[in-house]
């Protein structure tokens, strides 16, 4: 009698990477770990985002805190953001330096958003200069926003002129966030389409903002209406708090609950305004 065939390792995270591409991470998980006990190189990082994808946070940190101990640091970073996550903050700063100082650049920018986060903004715009002038190009825009957010406008400046490249989208948008707040309209105008045509990661909705303080809702409603189409970071709120302001109050509850669903505290807190409740009612 014949013995079914046992999967290979290899086919079994090719399996498991479309169950992600589909939108299915947890069929995905129970695949990929089969995946990885098999020996395939790839399921690790595979299985990593099938538990980001689908919530799964303690069992990323129950996973992968061990192995950061035993000295495989290559997943710090994503240790410290599962971290936050779960509000352990003080360990997630750990993880997060951990990756930073053995050379993962790209968590300079989570690190940098939970000291924001703590009010600790002078450290966080110092790891971002250092970031940005190492090539990061998250970090460079990021670092803009930061000192905008510090009011430091003549900084913000100078670092979105350094930075900006077309090579680098978002750069420009946050050159774009300059110029706005500059009071350079038109030139901000000009670099908001651009940062959309480039690919830029929330430039539709950023640019809806920018409409929207001059007044003109019929062309935000546009933009956010294209953040919905490519699905832009943050595009369920943004709509749905736009439609709720204009007073179309079912678009606008669609729309907040795609964003509660995937975690959005603002939304939750709009969806509780909507129905004239407190957010702990929910």
């Amino acid at each position: 009698m014949n013995r079914p065939s046992v999967p290979a390792p290899e086919d079994l995270a090719v399996q498991g990477a479309a169950l992600l591409a589909d939108g299915r991470p947890l069929e995905a998980i129970d695949v990929l770990r089969q995946a990885m006990a098999g020996g395939d190189p790839s399921a690790p990082d595979l299985l990593v985002r099938a538990y980001f994808d689908s919530g799964s946070f303690r069992a990323v940190v129950d996973w992968l805190g061990p192995l950061v101990e035993q000295g495989h640091v290559r997943f710090a970073g994503r240790l410290g953001v599962a971290l936050v996550q779960l509000g352990e903050r003080e360990r997630a700063e750990d993880a997060l330096r951990l990756a930073v100082e053995t050379g993962d650049v790209p968590a300079a920018n989570d690190l940098a958003i939970l000291l924001r986060d703590e009010g600790r903004l002078v450290e966080a715009v110092h790891l971002l200069v250092d970031a940005a002038a190492d090539g990061d190009q998250l970090a460079a825009a990021n670092l803009v926003e930061l000192q905008l957010e510090a009011g430091d406008l003549p900084a913000a400046a100078a670092a979105a002129e350094r930075y900006a490249s077309e090579r680098r989208p978002d750069t420009i948008l946050a050159l774009a966030d300059v110029r706005a707040q500059q009071g350079r309209a038109a030139d901000a105008d000009e670099l908001y389409r651009r940062a959309g045509e480039l690919g830029a990661l929330r430039a539709h909705i950023a640019y809806a903002q920018f409409l929207l303080a001059r007044g003109d809702r019929e062309t935000a409603e546009q933009e956010l209406r294209e953040a919905e189409r490519i699905a832009e970071p943050g595009w369920a709120f943004a709509l749905g708090r736009f439609l709720l302001d204009d007073g179309r109050v079912d678009d606008a509850r669609r729309c907040l609950q795609i964003a509660v669903d995937e975690g959005d505290q603002d939304a939750l807190a709009a969806l509780a305004e909507l129905d004239g409740v407190d957010v702990d009612e929910y």
